[in-house]
Order: structure tokens, then C-alpha cells, then sequence
């Protein structure tokens, strides 16, 4: 989002809680109160409206937003956000503190409420925006775990001593390796994204952006097996709806992400591998065996669907071998 962008005129809005003005996209959350939780803010549903209309963001990162700032409005205690400086907005990213938050969740707590208050600001609700003024948690670069190429193995054979959708889940494994692609990439992966022959599929990640991956040989072989057997029973179940989604459930429904993360944990302690693999290890095992290989960085970050190189360097790091022997072939000294 462009701070620069002008702000648009006041638009036409009714009163929220408090006597502030709401904005004009507001939409009330049907069946919050149902669900047991309290109506957000009128101001947070229009941002999250804002996000995904305007910004495309995904669903995941507007919800994690939304979850941000319901805690920003369980510090204000009733009190105006646009009623605040920067020294009272000082005192919430303390209280952040207090609450013994990880520097990552602290960092990304202030970016969200940088973003909402920006929001503000090209809605005209306010004039200035305090929070651009609060300084951003510096954070160690900490590397990603990666899981050596034996345990990869032996975690995309668990399945097969699976009596249940085993085909399923290798292909899910198989999947998850071949392409770096994240658990909601792949819980939203359609047939008609699957290019077989061809030996590729189409990865849609953050902001809907569309990415071409390449399939190997393992991979296209499992997910052949899937189609062929075990998923034509899978679809009999699915609603109408449900059947151009690859990964299926028993009940012939989207697997959601949350099950992706739950059946790599359960084969990755059947593999002995550490109790913290989850998909996202896999993510992080594709980039970096390929960049051991030799892999073109520029490429692998293509793959992963990294819009910054910068996310994809930190690969570089981990593999101290392939460092080693860049090192050993250039350095005039080495």
C-alpha cells in the first residue's frame, strides 16, 4: 500500500459505538455473536473488507489482522483510536511486551497497526497517523529448519503403512516436496491447476498470484496413483462443489490447511523425524536441496513465490557446504 496515495473524501457514514464516524464499506459479521465472540469494531470490519477488496490479500492474512487488532481494541478499553498519540500508542506496544509475546508476533502487531491506522487516514477519520512514529521490533534473522535428505525420504514413505488414504497422503507428501508450495496452496489446488504430462502445476499464493512449478517424476507417478484409485471413491461422497479440489477428505471435502499440518506431523513422528516438522519444513528442505544442487537463486525464488529475493537468501545460509565451496572456487585466497 502506497502512503502517498492521497485520501479520499469523507464518505457518507453512520455513527459507530462512541459517536465516530463508520466508514462507508462496513459490513456486519454475520453470526459473531452466535459463534460466542463479540461483534469487531465497525472500523476493523472495514479494513478487513479494505484488505481483501482493494489489497487482494488472502483470506489467512486478513484474518490474521483481524485477530491483531481485536487485541488493540482489548488494550483501548473503550477508549478512541482516534483519540490517541503516539506516546499513548507507545504504552500498547508495552502491554504487547508484558504479555511475553514472541519478538515476531510483536513485530507484526505493530506492522497491523501501522496498516490500520494508514487506513484511517485515506478513509479521512484522521488526520495524522501516530503510529507510523512508534519504532519496528528489530528482529534476529533466525534460520529455517531443514530437514537432512534421508529423513525426507523416509517421511514421504510413511504413508504406505497407512491403512487409511494412503495414496492420498503420499501424493499430499510428494506434493508438498516436488513444489515448496505452503499447506493453503495446497489445500486450494484444483485438477485443473495439476499439468501432468507436461510435468508441472500451478501454485496460487499470497494475493492470488499465480506461479508454475515443476512436477518430478516421484511426484506425478504418486499423484497418478491418488486420481487413479482413491480419490474416484473420495468424489462420490463430495458435493458438486467440492469436486475440482485434488486433495479430498473422507467425507469428499476440501482438505482444509489444518488437516495438511496435522497428517505431516503425525508421519513425520512415525519417520522419527522432530516433533516442529511441519509442512512449511518442507517448504524449506525443497528451497534449500535445490540451491545444494546448484539451482539458479533468482529461480528458486520464482518457485516459492518470494516477491523479495531477500526472503529467498536466507537459504544461502543454511547450506554452509554450498557456502564452502563458492567460497573454495572464487576467493583468490581460498
Amino acid at each position: 500500500m502506497d502512503s502517498r496515495r492521497k485520501p479520499t473524501p469523507p464518505k457518507a457514514r453512520t455513527t459507530a459505538p462512541g459517536g465516530e464516524p463508520t466508514p462507508s464499506n462496513v459490513k456486519r459479521v454475520a453470526g459473531a455473536e452466535l459463534a460466542g465472540r463479540k461483534p469487531d469494531h465497525p472500523y476493523v470490519t472495514a479494513f478487513a473488507e479494505y484488505l481483501r477488496a482493494e489489497c487482494h490479500l488472502a483470506d489467512n492474512s486478513v484474518a490474521a489482522y483481524r485477530r491483531d487488532l481485536r487485541r488493540f481494541y482489548e488494550w483501548l478499553a473503550g477508549r478512541k483510536p482516534t483519540k490517541l498519540s503516539v506516546h499513548d500508542l507507545a504504552g500498547y506496544a508495552k502491554w504487547l511486551h508484558e504479555k511475553r509475546l514472541a519478538p515476531a508476533s510483536l513485530a507484526r502487531h505493530l506492522i497491523s497497526l501501522k496498516l490500520f491506522y494508514r487506513y484511517l487516514q485515506l478513509e479521512a477519520i484522521v488526520v495524522d497517523n501516530p503510529a507510523e512514529l512508534l519504532g519496528g521490533q528489530k528482529l534476529w534473522q533466525r534460520l529455517p529448519q531443514v530437514l537432512p535428505k534421508e529423513t525426507v525420504e523416509r517421511l514421504l514413505a510413511a504413508p504406505q503403512r497407512s491403512k487409511i488414504c494412503k495414496l492420498r497422503d503420499t501424493a499430499m507428501l510428494e506434493l508438498l516436496y516436488a513444489t515448496g508450495c505452503r499447506a493453503s496452496e495446497l489445500s486450494t489446488l484444483r485438477l485443473r491447476d495439476l499439468h501432468l504430462d507436461a510435468g508441472h502445476c500451478v501454485c496460487r499464493g499470497k494475493g492470488d498470484k499465480e506461479r508454475i512449478v515443476p512436477l518430478g517424476k516421484r511426484a506425478v507417478e504418486a499423484v497418478r496413483a491418488y486420481l487413479g484409485d482413491e480419490r474416484p471413491p473420495l468424489a462420490q461422497c463430495a458435493a458438486s462443489e467440492s469436486l475440482d479440489w485434488v486433495l479430498l477428505t473422507r467425507r469428499g471435502k476440501r482438505m482444509r490447511r489444518e488437516r495438511i499440518w496435522e497428517l505431516v506431523k503425525h508421519y513425520a513422528a512415525e519417520a522419527g523425524a522432530h516433533p516442529d516438522v511441519s509442512p512449511h519444513t518442507l517448504r524449506h528442505s525443497f528451497a534449500t536441496h535445490l540451491l545444494a544442487g546448484g539451482a539458479d537463486l533468482r529461480l528458486v525464488q520464482e518457485m516459492l513465490g518470494h516477491a523479495s529475493i531477500q526472503t529467498t537468501q536466507i537459504y544461502t545460509h543454511v547450506d554452509q557446504g554450498r557456502l564452502k565451496a563458492v567460497h573454495k572456487k572464487f576467493h583468490p585466497r581460498a
